[in-house]
């Protein structure tokens, strides 16, 4: 199949965005029901705990960013397809599983930390710097899972 190579890079690029993705869309679903019950005790913690809701959200951005970094290297974006052999697509694909995978579950875990800082600013609001902290500390494997595939991604040679 001529084609190959491009179908391995797009099921990575698939991949890349789909399990960030998922993992953005239930960890900010986690943390979005403590939100909301939060909000219907203690209104005037909207805005805190909208922020804290919104951290696991990243991941499905950084999967995405792998995603047009893949399409852009095969030449997608640009109205074409460069000539990809089977060995560049398979290497594309690798290089988007640290993102795909570490987002996936760095995202839930991100979302479950994100659900106990909220309960932590339901009991004591004025500890919101350091609720962040906790969330954060999960980002960290998600930045450096996103480092691993834009560094693979970039030293392709297509």
């Amino acid at each position: 199949m001529e084609n190959l190579g491009i179908v391995y890079a797009l099921i990575g690029a698939a991949l890349a965005s789909l399990g960030a993705g998922t993992g953005s869309a239930i960890g900010v679903g986690l943390a979005g029901r403590a939100a909301a019950g939060l909000t219907t005790e203690q209104p005037n913690q909207f805005a805190k705990a909208l922020i804290l809701q919104l951290l696991p959200g990243t991941q499905g951005i950084y999967g995405l960013l792998i995603a047009f970094l893949v399409l852009a290297k095969i030449g997608l974006l640009s109205g074409g397809t460069a000539a990809v052999s089977a060995e560049s697509g398979l290497l594309l694909l690798a290089a988007c599983l640290p993102i795909a995978v570490v987002g996936l579950t760095s995202g839930i875990a991100q979302g479950k930390t994100s659900v106990a800082s909220i309960g932590l600013i339901a009991k004591t609001p004025e500890q919101f710097g350091k609720s962040m902290i906790f969330p954060a500390m999960v980002e960290t494997y998600a930045i450096l899972a996103l480092l691993v595939s834009i560094l693979a991604v970039n030293a392709i040679v297509v």
